[in-house]
């Protein structure tokens, strides 16, 4: 265990309101009183504490790096860029090229905006979007971000965003006039979006394009031809499965065009850069808003995307990212079979994750964290698979793996009881994301 680690979280739960700037790094949501927590130093797949404890990372937990830590050819990108001014009065050139080289790929689209996260390129699309249409009505589907748009959901109901997020989202500090703007729907429940469509005079469906499972048939395209019927901008939000499945957004692989997409995550292989693009007839209206800020004119970060990209292409990352994938999911599959565990695969090909039918799954998922920790790997329930993680590196993973998982069938068999194995308490639930 990384003492320093835990000492230092202890330190920024005081100073750091929530402890951490993302959700998803508290150490709480993983191994409580256990977890690293911080880093020294990251590079290929491995990651060390701050004690120097060398781990492997099978787990890439926010989805940022799917070529792997400290790539060199990324860094020399933005190493070059830094040499050069990161920062002028003038603009970085590079935000053209970046801008056209998301359009080509994405024929559709005509013209892009950029920021630096995804809730930032979140709201910019749903602006853009409500300009367009003068309606601020927006129905959504999944998870988009914390802004005041996003969580003016539960302003309605404090539960409408538990299928989407999470249950017990405080609407505190959001405006209360953001009330009835913001409708949840359910993925693959295109009667439910048609009536939410008629009923509350909707603008913009905004939602992501797949995560723990995929589309019914004619799902996409009905959700495209009931937009285009009544006049409504849809937004496919990609952060986080853009350039996982095809180069470019998910959407490509279904052949269904969004009027807007948002990209973030792998786009810039850990660097800051999220984009929005978008068909000229929506994103020409950013121009009767205000739209504007200071970095997202810093060159780093449009540096980077454009040399993920190139890099991308040479590899065809999206392809070895859904086959290592696939070789995950099936090993998976393989190792519960084989100690008779019963397990639900959830997610996209190249960020699968599972969850043991049992109402102990979180303890389980625990257990898995603090045996995998021990043993040298950073390791969970969920993996967002990168160009590393190969067959060969993963085998110890599996072996491990197999090992944890006899000692949880000895839990359900009654033979051993799980809370008297784990060293803390139960992690934290989550992001459900059941879209």
């Amino acid at each position: 265990m990384s003492k320093k680690g835990q000492l230092l979280y202890k330190k920024a739960k005081k100073i750091i309101p929530g402890g951490t700037h993302l959700f998803s790094k508290r150490p709480e949501m993983l191994l409580p009183d256990k977890w690293p927590a911080y880093y020294s130093k990251a590079d290929s797949y491995f990651v060390w504490d701050l004690e120097g404890n060398k781990y492997k990372d099978m787990s890439f937990y926010v989805g940022t790096n799917s070529l792997g830590y400290c790539h060199k050819e990324i860094d020399a990108a933005v190493k070059d860029k830094i040499n050069l001014g990161n920062m002028a009065t003038l603009n970085s050139y590079e935000e053209v090229e970046l801008a056209q080289r998301l359009i080509d790929l994405h024929p559709w689209s005509d013209m892009a905006r950029f920021a630096r996260t995804g809730g930032e390129a979140n709201s910019i699309a749903i602006r853009i979007a409500r300009a367009a249409t003068n309606n601020e009505r927006v129905a959504m589907c999944g998870y988009h971000g914390w802004h005041d748009w996003y969580l003016s959901a539960n302003l309605n109901s404090s539960d409408s965003l538990s299928g989407h997020l999470m249950t017990g989202l405080s609407t505190t500090g959001v405006p209360d006039a953001l009330r009835n703007t913001v409708f949840p729907f359910e993925y693959n429940n295109i009667e439910q979006l048609t009536r939410l469509v008629e009923e509350k005079n909707i603008g913009t469906i905004k939602m992501e394009v797949s995560r723990n499972y995929g589309p019914n048939e004619n799902y996409l395209e009905s959700v495209r031809d009931l937009a285009t019927k009544k006049g409504i901008v849809l937004i496919f939000d990609e952060c986080t499965s853009g350039f996982r499945a095809s180069f470019g957004g998910l959407h490509k692989v279904f052949n269904v065009e969004p009027d807007m997409a948002i990209f973030g995550k792998a786009l810039g292989n850990g660097y800051a850069i999220t984009g929005v693009i978008g068909k000229e007839e929506c994103m020409s209206h950013a121009q009767d808003s205000f739209i504007s800020s200071t970095y997202w004119t810093e060159g780093i970060g449009f540096a980077a995307a454009l040399k993920t990209l190139e890099v991308m292409e040479k590899l065809r990352s999206w392809e070895m990212l859904v086959h290592n994938g696939n070789d995950i999911v099936k090993n998976w599959e393989s190792i519960s079979s084989n100690n008779g565990l019963e397990i639900d695969i959830l997610g996209l090909k190249a960020i699968p994750s599972f969850r043991f039918k049992t109402e102990n799954h979180l303890a389980y998922k625990t257990f898995i964290t603090q045996e995998m920790l021990k043993s040298g790997f950073l390791a969970s329930n969920l993996i967002y698979v990168t160009t590393l993680h190969r067959p060969d590196i993963m085998e110890p993973y599996y072996q491990k793996l197999d090992e944890i998982f006899k000692i949880i069938k000895q839990c359900e068999e009654g033979n051993k009881k799980i809370h008297t194995l784990l060293d803390g308490d139960v992690c934290h639930s989550g992001f459900k994301r059941l879209n």
